[in-house]
C-alpha cells in the first residue's frame, strides 16, 4: 500500500487543491491531506473549519484521509509511514520555492520523495490569498473555490453569503 501526503494550509480549500488532490489518487493508494498548523501565522479559517471543508468536499474519494499536523511534514510522514510527499506547482515560481523545501526534507529524511505535480492550466492563477484578497474587496470568487468556501469566505469578510 503506497501512501503519499500532501500537505498545506488550504486557508481556503482552493479548486486547484482539489483537482491535485483527485489527480494524486490516481496515483497512490492513500493520499493523506494534511492541514498544517503554524501557531506564528494568522488563518482565515481555524483549522476546524479548514478540516471541516476538506472532509466535506473529499467524503466521495475512498482513498482520501485528512489529517492536521503543527509539526515538520517529514516527521509526520515517518509517523505514518508515507514515502512520498505531493507538491502542486502552478509556475516557475513555485518549483523554485518548492524545490528547496523538497531538498530541505530530503537532508532531514533521504527516504522521503517529493513528487511534483503542476497545475492544469485553468487553476494556474489561483493562489488562497489572492482569494482572500479579491473576496475582501467585493471580487468574484466563485471559479476559484467550491460553493461552501464561496460562502464561507464571502461570510467572514462581509457577513453575508453571496
Amino acid at each position: 500500500m503506497v501512501k503519499a501526503i500532501f500537505a498545506g494550509s488550504f486557508d481556503p480549500p482552493t479548486n486547484g487543491h482539489l483537482d491535485i488532490i483527485q489527480r494524486a489518487c490516481k496515483l497512490f493508494d492513500i493520499v493523506d491531506v494534511v492541514i498544517a498548523v503554524n501557531p506564528q501565522k494568522k488563518y482565515l479559517f481555524s483549522k476546524e473549519e479548514r478540516l471541516a471543508f476538506l472532509k466535506d468536499l473529499l467524503k466521495n474519494i475512498k482513498n482520501v484521509e485528512v489529517h492536521t499536523c503543527s509539526g515538520l511534514i517529514v516527521k509526520y510522514a515517518e509517523k505514518v509511514g508515507a514515502k512520498t510527499l505531493i507538491r502542486g506547482i502552478r509556475s516557475t515560481n513555485d518549483f523554485g520555492y518548492e524545490f528547496e523545501i523538497a531538498m530541505m526534507n530530503q537532508s532531514i529524511n533521504k527516504d522521503i520523495e517529493t513528487i511534483f505535480i503542476p497545475t492544469k492550466e485553468e487553476y494556474a492563477i489561483i493562489k488562497s490569498s489572492s482569494i482572500k484578497e479579491l473576496a475582501q474587496f467585493g471580487g468574484n470568487i466563485e471559479k476559484m473555490v467550491p460553493k461552501i468556501v464561496e460562502n464561507a469566505v464571502y461570510k467572514k469578510y462581509n457577513n453575508v453569503e453571496k
